[in-house]
């Protein structure tokens, strides 16, 4: 199955993809709201691994495209900053998955990439026994702040070796994690992971670490 679907949220209606190979039993959240959308190359390559190994994904953006032109205006760029809008939204788009007849007993994972990986602990520590594993790729899990501790969600943390003020906030989160959760630094990999097979390895290990935790309802 692949449609291209309308998630409500409050005023608005987010613009997403949910695609769910035949048996699935889990599906991925890939939430985007800091100028990145759902079109990315390196989100459509990890997309399509996690689906390779069995499990459905909803890539979906966190904007509007109205509340995305004005984010990507030098003046109003503090629309991607706002972690807790964001994270609302997200879960919106959970609930509006659980409500479906065909996605509503699918186990739920979230992936995050920079700052929305905060908006994804954030959720997670909203609505505790909904958000089965959370991925966190390059991500900021320190500006979810305070929630941390709350998050029960079996969390991975992907940074890269050649990323150290990333791999060090992301250190930091970890130490206020209270969940089961794991640190991965992918060698040779720089903020982007541009190097040569170094998103292949994120993205392997992101499917792994989803079929271990995403169990049907």
């Amino acid at each position: 199955m692949h449609d291209q679907v309308k998630i409500p949220s409050d005023s608005v209606m987010l613009d997403g993809e949910l695609t769910v190979p035949q048996g699935a039993e889990g599906i991925v959240l890939f939430a985007h709201g800091r100028g990145t959308n759902r079109r990315s190359p390196h989100t459509r390559f990890v997309a399509a691994v996690i689906r390779g190994s069995g499990l459905g994904t909803l890539l979906f953006d966190l904007l509007t495209r109205e509340e995305a032109a004005k984010d990507a205006d030098a003046g109003t760029t503090h629309l991607r900053f706002e972690i807790e809008p964001l994270a609302k939204r997200l879960l919106d788009a959970i609930r509006w998955l659980a409500s479906r007849d065909d996605t509503g007993r699918m186990g739920r994972g979230c992936f995050g990439v920079g700052m929305d990986a905060a908006a994804a602990l954030s959720a997670a520590a909203e609505i505790r026994h909904t958000i089965d594993a959370v991925v966190s790729h390059a991500g900021r899990p320190d500006l979810a702040g305070d929630v941390l501790s709350r998050v029960l969600a079996p969390t991975l943390l992907i940074v890269g070796s050649l990323d150290p003020i990333v791999h060090r906030l992301n250190a930091h989160a970890l130490a206020q994690l209270q969940c089961e959760k794991k640190l991965v630094v992918v060698e040779g990999a720089s903020h982007l992971f541009e190097e040569p097979g170094k998103l292949n390895e994120v993205a392997e290990l992101t499917a792994d670490w989803f079929l271990q935790h995403l169990r049907p309802k």
